[in-house]
């Protein structure tokens, strides 16, 4: 097996709280900036208009959006079906009357491509009913997820390592949120199902480590814990950084050519990705040795 680092011997455990305070400086950063500026919704989660049009000759999305200056625009993207002309969907954020909304619009466009006429092929309003169920199953389907995890990593190890495991989990949640605050990405269904896939990739990473501490923990009856933890993490971080930096890249390069539909998806897996590896060596790993070292020492007090 391709390996970046062979035989290494870094000390992560005893930087554990550098780690955590510098996480913690990120995430009650993020969170003044989100109180500060509001979180910024899409129309998923807010409200709005989505038509959906279509242009006799070739545009593309870059012109529509400079076309409808003044207009506040969630996004406009392509619509491709096989054998048929683009298609474009624009969703936009402002309330109020959507038929007059829907009008200013065409007319815009009308102005802006005289010699290549539209036709409106559908329109649809997301009301703000509708987004804040979608923000309420969003935060339960997180909840759901995370209380699967726990039930999960606690029959496959102890519950300690399940704590460990969700506040690591947490921890990535609350960071990528931090960013999202810190350059003002939307949060948008996309952002969400990306948040979903970055609890599972970010897990993937923490059950790795919590697989060679186990087994190590069998075989090296001798050594300290807080060594175990250190030579668990060594030992598989060659596995676990080429398994970051293949998605790392992969995402990288959507994020530079996947246009403005999915920036905001493909900006939090890469901040997630990043915060996947820290936190499966800095956060989980160092969560379950606290309270390993915390209930040996009430023990003994006992």
């Amino acid at each position: 097996m391709l390996q970046f680092f062979k035989k290494t011997n870094i000390d992560f455990i005893s930087r554990r709280k550098a780690a955590i305070l510098f996480s913690a400086t990120i995430i009650i950063a993020g969170l003044i900036v989100m109180i500060i500026n509001g979180p910024k919704w899409s129309i998923d989660f807010q409200g709005g208009l989505e038509i959906q049009i279509r242009f006799q000759n070739d545009v593309s999305d870059g012109d529509i959006r400079a076309a409808l200056t003044g207009i506040e625009i969630g996004e406009v993207k392509t619509v491709t079906g096989l054998g048929q002309k683009e298609d474009f969907l624009i969703r936009t954020k402002e309330e109020g009357d959507f038929a007059e909304l829907q009008r200013q619009i065409s007319d815009k466009l009308d102005a802006a491509f005289a010699s290549n006429p539209h036709e409106i092929r559908g329109v649809d309003v997301v009301g703000p009913k509708v987004g804040q169920e979608l923000r309420r199953q969003a935060i339960i389907s997180a909840i759901v997820a995370m209380i699967l995890l726990v039930i999960y990593i606690s029959w496959r190890f102890e519950f300690k390592f399940a704590v460990g495991g969700v506040i690591a989990l947490l921890h990535d949640v609350l960071v990528t949120m931090a960013f999202f605050a810190f350059f003002g990405y939307e949060f948008s269904l996309s952002v969400l199902a990306a948040f979903l896939t970055l609890i599972g990739f970010s897990l993937n990473d923490t059950i790795v480590i919590y697989d060679r501490i186990r087994e190590n923990l069998k075989k090296l009856r001798q050594i300290s814990l807080a060594e175990i933890m250190n030579q668990s993490i060594n030992e598989t971080l060659s596995r676990t950084i080429i398994t970051s930096l293949t998605v790392f890249l992969t995402i990288l390069v959507l994020f530079i050519f996947g246009g403005p539909v999915l920036r905001g998806f493909s900006f939090a897996m890469l901040v997630g990705v990043v915060t996947g590896v820290y936190s499966s060596v800095f956060i989980a790993a160092p969560v379950v040795l606290e309270w390993s070292e915390r209930s040996a020492l009430k023990g003994k007090k006992r």
